[in-house]
């Protein structure tokens, strides 16, 4: 196959990366691990330090807390997997940088993801299975994300609910 899109959803610490992780290695292809996180505070930083540390030394790490579109375009090979971890900072991210930028970031995403070779694993929080946020900012949050995991469930080649560590295929094609 040339191209495997796959997304990867479920709650925090649900063992989502994990398994991003796990179809890389099984894949047998080089690793580029693209994350979107950055070291805003000291909690931020521990968890980047052991997110790296976990990582084997021969993955490729990218930092992109933005320009993902390009980050994907730059980095997609057929020989490569690439990792995205996550798509709920990356969309913290974008949205701070105010609607223009937002809709722009957004829209390279998507339009980046047609055609691209090699094995691409996107991983992201499901957040709209609680309450509905008593905050516009939050609200507006749980929506984008919702809106987003539904576009690119509809681009996606597989897409996996992770659960306890257990994934659970919801579309395979």
């Amino acid at each position: 196959m040339e191209s495997l899109l796959i997304l990867i959803l479920g709650g925090a610490r649900s063992g989502k990366s994990r398994y991003a992780e796990s179809l890389a290695l099984a894949s047998g292809k080089k690793t580029v691990y693209i994350a979107t996180g950055w070291a805003g505070d000291e909690e931020m930083s521990t968890r980047i330090a052991r997110h790296r540390e976990h990582r084997p030394p021969d993955w490729l790490t990218v930092e992109e807390p933005c320009a993902l579109g390009n980050a994907l375009q730059t980095h997609a090979d057929l020989n490569r997997c690439l990792i995205v971890d996550c798509l709920t900072l990356w969309l913290c991210n974008v949205l701070a940088q105010g609607d223009e930028r937002f809709h722009q970031e957004r829209t390279a995403l998507l339009d980046s993801l047609h055609g691209l070779p090699g094995t691409i694993c996107l991983v992201s929080n499901e957040v709209g299975l609680g309450i509905v946020p008593d905050n516009p900012l939050a609200r507006r949050f749980v929506d984008e994300a919702g809106w987003l995991h539904q576009d690119l469930a509809r681009i996606c080649d597989r897409v996996v609910w992770v659960a306890a560590g257990l994934p659970q295929i919801l579309k395979d094609m």
